[in-house]
């Protein structure tokens, strides 16, 4: 049985959280009812962190493969990193680096 390299993320939608979003949902067909153009008031935003060295978190994902290889591999505690806030809305697309 081989097992090849894969990423899978862990991110899954809960039941517990349907009532707050039928509630937004909800809302925000009210606000366009009122405000026709509502939606080019939306602004979505993110914030990204990039390590120099290489670092990936892996969080939430898993990482298979066919045999545990026993390895440390040290890095450092605070290592160089690139931060990355972008935000997309109806007049485009605002990115800052840090």
């Amino acid at each position: 049985m081989n097992f090849f390299y894969s990423k899978d993320n862990l991110v899954a939608l809960h039941f517990k959280y349907d009532q707050a979003r039928r509630r937004f949902v909800e809302w925000v067909q009210n606000e366009i009812a009122i405000v026709p153009d509502f939606h080019k008031r939306i602004l979505f935003s993110d914030e990204a962190h990039f390590w120099l060295n290489g670092y990936v978190n892996k969080q939430n994902c898993h990482i298979w493969n066919e045999a545990n290889p026993q390895v440390y591999v040290e890095t450092p505690l605070h290592p160089e990193k690139l931060t990355v806030w972008c935000a997309l809305w109806a007049g485009g697309i605002l990115l800052q680096k840090r």
